[in-house]
């Protein structure tokens, strides 16, 4: 982590802030591990400063954001207690193609779980998952032209990192897949 001196810091800004949560809100976290049911969809700019959480005052798992592409650093987060991966880790292994537009969504997931082998748990599926999404960003078109432009010092440089979110704890833990600018 000490080759990433900005990702240390949001780490431990993540330590404080789910220590300061644990110590005024002791339920959020152990209520947010159960579940969600935001009441509010929010589709805003994707401008660093209109935190809508923070702007509106609510609390983590009151409002779904749609997420916007940022490009650095590029952070692909799962969370514990995953229902995509619950559901998939449930599932038989698709014969087709699915119809459904969830399940379209969830036959990669589905897939990556068997692949897994029977033995692997919930956990390891959504760990599993991050790590192919970590993957799928940098196979991605727009990344590698990412990395050519800040070859050519056109950019500053992107990094892809994969983390872990405990619902139960609030606390971030980096799955050491961190992968940086391609020369």
């Amino acid at each position: 982590m000490a080759q990433f001196p900005e990702i240390q810091a949001l780490f431990e800004s993540n330590k404080l802030w789910a220590e300061k949560v644990k110590e005024t809100d002791p339920e959020l976290f152990p209520t947010q591990s159960k579940g969600q049911a935001p009441k509010i969809l929010w589709i805003g700019c994707a401008d660093s400063r209109v935190p809508e959480s923070v702007i509106m005052a609510r609390k983590p798992g009151e409002i779904f954001v749609m997420p916007p592409l940022t490009p650095r650093p590029v952070i692909v987060a799962g969370h514990t207690g995953c229902g995509g991966c619950i559901a998939a880790h449930a599932s038989p292994l698709p014969t087709e193609t699915s119809s459904s537009p969830l399940m379209r969504f969830l036959d990669p997931v589905i897939r990556l779980r068997h692949s897994l082998g029977e033995k692997a748990d919930v956990d390891e599926l959504i760990v599993a998952n991050v790590k192919r999404n970590v993957q799928n960003v940098i196979d991605s078109p727009a990344m590698k032209d990412a990395w050519a432009r800040a070859a050519k010092g056109e950019r500053p440089p992107v990094h892809i990192h994969g983390w872990l979110y405990n619902l139960s704890t609030g606390q971030l833990e980096d799955l050491d897949v961190s992968v940086g600018a391609k020369a």
